[in-house]
C-alpha cells in the first residue's frame, strides 16, 4: 500500500502546487517517485512500520509514522536536487510547471503534509474498520465509575476481543456530560434509557477503592435491572500485582453481604502470637486455613499445622511458604524461614499423639479450629462427631494444659445456641468442656481457655454462595431448604482476624460472641444472585424465566434461624465487634461423669444413649428429628428382617 501511496502523494503534491488536477507526469517525475519508493520503503521497514500491529496502533506507532514521513520528504528533497542537475528535460505539456521550477519549499510541506495523511489515514481507517467489524463479535457494556480505574478499563476493553464499552455511569456530577476517549459520562438516571437504546447486558463496576457499604448501595441499585453485573479485582490484588484491572469477574459475595471492616486492633493481633509457638489445629480448613493466614503475618517463632487430611495440610503449607519467600524477599530478613513452619499429620482423636506433639514443642497459644462442621453429615455419623467435635477437644485441650500452653482458643459455632442438631449439641458440649476445665480451681494450670462463636463465613467450603453460582451457570434450578430460613454470614478473614483479638483478651472460661452484623433471608440472596448474573426468576409470576427455585426442605438437624446467645445478658469488651456471653455450666466433676458415659456410648456404639446423654439441660438440646445415624437405621433395618424371619420360621416349624 505504501509502494502506491507514495507516488500517489507526487501526484497530489504536483496537483495541489500547479492547481492543476490532470496532468501527464514527466520522466523526471516518474524517476523522482521511483527514487523515492526504493529508498523510503526499506527506510520504513528499518523504523518498524511494517511490525506495528495495526489495531493496537497507539502514539510510537503516530510517530514512527511522523519519523518516515519526514525522512522521505528529505529523500524527496535529495532526488530533486539531483535530477536537477542531470541532462534529462522534464516534458510537462502547455504552460504546466514542473516540480523542478516549482517553489521547493512549498512543494515539501505539501508533500510531507499530504504523505503523512496518506500513511497514517490509511492506517487509522484500518484500525476503525477492524474495530467496527470486532464490535460486532464483542458484548456491549456500561462501565460504572469514570474515575482513574474506569478509564484505564475502558483502554484495556477497547484493545481487547471481548467488551465494547458504549458509555460511562458515574454519581459524580461534575464528571457527567464529559467524555473519556470518545465515550460519554451519564447520570445513573439515564441507566435504564442506556440499556434499552444500545441493548447491553453487563454492566462493569470500576470502583475498586470505595468502601463495601458503598458499593453494596450501588448493586442494590442495579438489582432492578435485567443486566449481568460484574466487578474488577480489589485495588490491593491490583497494587500487589497478583491481579489486573482486565480481570472481569463475578460480583463477589462479601460485595452483596459484607460490611466495612474495622481494622485490626495491632496489640491484640499480636498478644498471643508475635514470637511465640503457636499451634492451630484443623489448620487446612477454611478458618484454619485462614487463621494461618493471619497468624504468619504476626511474626509467630513458629507455626506448627494440625491436620488430618494430607491434601489440605499440603495446600496450606505450600501456601505459607511462598507467602513466607514473598515476605523475606520483600524485607530481606530470614525472620520467616521455612523452618519456622511445621506441618503435622495427626487426628485430634488420637491423645498419644497429641501428647507426643505437645510434650517436644513449647507451645504457647493454640486455636483449635478441627472440627466436623456439616449439619447433615454429623447428623449420619454420630458417634464419629462426638468424637471428633467434643473429645477431639478434650484431648486438645488437657495436652495443652499439662504442658503449660499459655492461651487455647476453640472456634465454635452459633449452632451450638439451642442446637437442634447432633453436630450443635457437640460444639456446645466442646464449649462446656472448656468452661469446665477454666473453672476447675483445684486443678493446678496456667492455661487460659475461652471459646470464640460466630456465625457462617463468606467462602467456606459447603458454603450456598458458590453453590448457587454453580446452579445459575448450569441453568438452575437454585435448591433453598426453606423459603424463610435465615442465616448470619461473615467474612473468612474478618472472621479469624476477631478470633485472634478475642483470644487476647481471654482471662479464662469466656464465650465470645462475634457481631455478626444483619441476618441474610437465603431465599432473597438466591433471587438477588440470579438477578444480578442477569438472569430472570422463573416462578408463577414469571413462567418464562430463566432459573427456577426448588424448595428442597430442612435438612435433617437445620433450623429456619440461628442464634449466638444462650442469655439475654452479653457484656461488651474493649472491641466493638466482640462481646462476652453469661452462660452456664458443669463443674468439672460433672462435666467429667458426663464425658465418661459419653466415650462409653461411643466405643459401645450405642446410639440411642448418646442422644439420651446429649439431651441434658445445660445443651439446650431439642432434636427436630428421630435419630437419623446410617449405621443405628440400618442395625434397626437388620433387627427387623430377622424378627420378620424368626417370625416366619416359628409358623412354619413351631421353633
Amino acid at each position: 500500500t505504501d509502494t502506491l501511496l507514495i507516488p500517489t502523494a507526487l501526484y497530489t503534491t504536483h496537483a495541489l502546487i500547479t492547481n492543476q488536477l490532470l496532468f501527464e507526469p514527466s520522466l523526471h517525475q516518474y524517476l523522482l517517485a521511483t527514487i523515492l519508493v526504493a529508498a523510503s520503503i526499506p527506510i520504513f521497514a528499518r523504523l518498524g512500520l511494517y511490525h506495528a500491529i495495526v489495531r493496537f496502533m497507539g502514539d510510537k506507532a503516530v510517530l514512527a509514522v511522523t519519523q518516515a514521513t519526514t525522512i522521505a520528504t528529505l529523500i524527496y528533497l535529495l532526488a530533486t536536487q539531483l535530477l536537477s542537475h542531470t541532462a534529462i528535460t522534464p516534458y510537462l505539456p502547455g504552460d504546466a510547471l514542473s516540480l523542478q521550477t516549482a517553489p521547493l519549499i512549498p512543494s515539501l510541506m505539501v508533500f510531507w503534509g499530504v504523505l503523512i495523511l496518506m500513511l497514517g489515514g490509511t492506517r487509522l481507517a484500518m484500525r476503525h474498520l477492524i474495530h467496527l467489524h470486532q464490535a460486532r463479535t464483542k458484548h456491549k457494556i456500561i462501565i460504572y465509575g469514570a474515575g482513574q480505574t474506569g478509564t484505564e478499563l475502558l483502554r484495556a476493553m477497547k484493545s481487547g476481543h471481548q467488551y465494547q464499552p458504549i458509555a460511562f455511569v458515574d454519581d459524580n456530577t461534575q464528571l457527567q456530560k464529559s467524555v473519556i476517549d470518545g465515550i460519554r459520562i451519564f447520570s445513573p438516571s439515564k441507566l435504564e434509557t442506556l440499556l434499552k437504546t444500545h441493548d447491553v447486558r453487563q454492566i462493569l463496576l470500576a470502583m475498586p477503592n470505595i468502601s463495601r457499604s458503598r458499593k453494596r448501595h450501588v448493586i442494590n441499585s442495579l438489582e432492578e435491572y435485567p443486566v449481568q453485573v460484574k466487578t474488577i479485582p480489589c485495588l490491593a490484588d491490583i497494587m500487589a500485582g497478583k491481579a489486573r484491572i482486565s480481570d472481569i469477574r463475578d460480583i463477589d459475595i462479601e460485595d452483596l453481604l459484607g460490611r466495612d471492616p474495622i481494622d485490626p486492633a495491632p496489640k491484640l493481633m499480636t498478644a498471643c502470637i508475635h514470637e511465640q509457638t503457636v499451634l492451630v489445629t484443623g489448620a487446612g480448613g477454611s478458618i484454619g486455613s485462614e487463621l494461618c493466614r493471619q497468624i504468619i503475618q504476626q511474626k509467630p517463632k513458629r507455626l506448627l499445622l494440625l491436620d488430618s487430611c494430607e491434601f489440605a495440610l499440603y495446600s496450606i503449607e505450600r501456601e505459607l511458604l511462598a507467602l513466607t519467600a514473598e515476605k523475606q524477599t520483600e524485607i530481606k530478613t530470614t525472620q520467616l524461614s521455612n523452618d519456622k513452619i511445621i506441618s503435622l499429620l495427626a487426628n485430634v482423636q488420637d491423645r498419644a499423639r497429641l501428647d507426643t506433639i505437645f510434650n517436644t514443642f513449647e507451645i504457647d497459644t493454640v486455636y483449635h479450629a478441627a472440627a466436623f462442621k456439616h449439619v447433615p453429615m454429623v447428623e449420619h455419623n454420630i458417634v464419629d462427631g462426638v468424637k471428633n467435635n467434643v473429645f477431639g477437644t478434650l484431648n486438645t485441650a488437657l495436652a495443652a494444659r499439662e504442658n503449660n500452653v499459655s492461651t487455647f482458643v476453640l472456634v465454635s459455632t452459633d449452632k451450638a445456641v439451642r442446637p437442634t442438631n447432633v453436630m450443635g449439641t457437640t460444639k456446645r458440649l466442646a464449649e462446656m468442656t472448656l468452661q469446665a476445665l477454666a473453672d476447675s480451681k483445684h486443678q493446678s494450670h496456667k492455661t487460659l481457655f475461652c471459646m470464640v462463636r460466630f456465625g457462617n463465613v463468606l467462602g467456606s467450603s459447603g458454603s450456598v454462595v458458590p453453590l448457587f453460582r454453580e446452579q445459575i451457570n448450569t441453568g438452575g434450578p437454585i435448591t433453598v431448604t426453606h423459603p424463610e430460613v435465615i442465616r448470619y454470614f461473615m467474612t473468612i478473614t474478618e472472621a479469624s482476624q476477631l478470633v485472634i483479638q478475642a483470644g487476647s483478651m481471654a482471662k479464662g472460661g469466656e464465650v465470645f460472641v462475634l457481631d455478626m452484623g444483619d441476618p441474610v433471608k437465603i431465599d432473597s440472596l438466591a433471587k438477588k444472585m440470579i438477578r444480578l448474573m442477569g438472569k430472570e426468576v422463573k416462578d408463577q409470576k414469571n413462567p418464562r424465566g430463566d432459573i427456577e427455585i426448588r424448595y428442597t426442605g430442612l435438612r435433617p438437624g437445620e433450623k429456619l434461624y440461628e442464634e449466638l446467645l444462650i442469655g439475654d445478658n452479653p457484656t461488651g469488651t474493649s472491641h466493638q465487634r466482640i462481646m462476652k456471653a453469661q452462660e452456664g455450666y458443669l463443674t468439672w466433676k460433672d462435666m467429667e461423669t458426663l464425658l465418661e458415659n459419653l466415650k462409653s456410648a461411643c466405643e459401645k456404639h450405642k446410639h440411642e444413649r448418646l442422644i439420651e446423654l446429649m439431651l441434658r439441660e445445660e445443651t439446650g438440646f431439642i432434636p427436630r428429628q428421630k435419630l437419623d445415624d446410617h449405621i443405628y437405621r440400618k442395625v434397626l433395618e437388620r433387627e427387623a428382617e430377622n424378627e420378620q424371619v424368626r417370625k416366619v420360621r416359628f409358623l412354619k416349624t413351631g421353633a
